[in-house]
């Protein structure tokens, strides 16, 4: 490595992009050396903002953030493996199936830190839901619903909803669970204008038999970030716009009413909203990231790429199942176990 300080690279300057560099500019023991963008030019900090990534890897960079358009990761991160540089790369990991695999082989052929930015894991409301899950809080968990919508993102024009989007939701379920899946149905549309798909309803199944549900789209007015789960002792709501959790509890009241104590239901409990510190998720994964490629991290913090593979498969069974109208299935991943939370 560069010394005592990390040397990063940054690879696009759209919109996410440039979050990336404001948060490396603030990153403690990481200097930004230089950006590629066609356009070239510097940053107003002066970062250097080279055309091409020969250029940026003159820099030495001793790792990379990939924040250009999906199509690109799988040239641009091979290209990184091939040069022994660690790679934090946005999500979805890569286009299609196969050009994830290439990424994964690669990386790890090498014994290269590689990360995948989904961000959702690093939301505090989601970090304390996994906890309280895996602290039993729940109980048996049933089902999952989640609901990701809001007016269309001209930033994007190479991917649909799905890959754009619902991998946020495909990953953090499985984070969440702990769970990976194991059947998908699916249905999208296309009102836009644009090739790909702008809405996608999801239903499935996890290997637990948790249920799961998805709504997806960018044709919404009303943006929302929703993740429930519900299970043998209430409900946890999850909203990672504002980063609050609640918890519904079931509640304890019996009935004197005959027809309805003979049901095995539920009635509402208490309500609580957790008070948790509300740092910013991209901040949080970044230090997760330095500290993993300096080896000083914790286990499991960091999103790996065999990870955002997984992800990958799931939306492509997604969209297949979309295609033919039927239901998919999804053979185990070679890991029998996911990682613990990325706390």
């Amino acid at each position: 490595m560069g010394g005592t300080r990390l040397r990063a690279g940054l690879i696009g300057l759209g919109a996410m992009g440039r979050n990336h560099a404001r948060v490396l500019g603030l990153l403690g023991g990481v200097d930004l050396v230089g950006v590629t963008d066609p356009a070239g030019g510097t940053l107003a900090d002066g970062t250097p903002v080279v055309p091409t990534l020969d250029e940026l890897l003159a820099l030495r960079p001793d790792y990379a953030v990939v924040a250009c358009p999906t199509a690109l990761h799988e040239e641009v991160g091979m290209t990184l493996a091939a040069h022994g540089v660690c790679a934090l790369i946005e999500k979805p990991l890569a286009h299609s199936v196969v050009a994830a695999r290439r990424l994964v082989d690669a990386f790890e052929a090498r014994g290269l830190v590689a990360a995948v930015g989904h961000i959702e894991r690093f939301n505090p409301a989601l970090q304390s839901l996994r906890s309280r899950l895996e602290a039993g809080e729940l109980g048996e968990v049933f089902q999952v619903v989640t609901r990701r919508q809001g007016p269309f993102p001209h930033r994007i024009a190479d991917v649909g909803v799905v890959k754009d989007l619902a991998t946020h939701d495909i990953d953090l379920t499985g984070w969440v669970t702990g769970q990976e899946y194991a059947s998908v149905s699916a249905r999208t549309l296309s009102k836009s204008g644009r090739p790909h798909e702008d809405m996608v309803t999801v239903t499935g199944d996890l290997t637990d038999g948790t249920l799961v549900s998805h709504l997806v789209n960018w044709l919404s007015p009303l943006k929302e970030r929703f993740t429930a789960v519900t299970g043998e002792r209430g409900c946890f709501v999850a909203d990672t716009l504002t980063a609050d959790l609640t918890y519904y509890a079931n509640g304890a009241v019996t009935t004197e009413w005959e027809a309805l104590r003979a049901f095995r239901g539920v009635s509402e409990g208490d309500m609580i909203r957790y008070a948790t510190p509300k740092r910013e998720p991209l901040l949080v994964e970044h230090e997760r990231f330095r500290d993993a490629v300096a080896g000083t991290g914790e286990p499991n913090g960091i999103v790996t790429l065999r990870e955002g593979l997984r992800t990958v498969e799931v939306a492509a069974a997604v969209l297949e199942s979309a295609q033919d109208r039927g239901s998919v299935r999804l053979p185990a991943s070679r890991r029998e176990t996911l990682p613990a939370a990325a706390t």
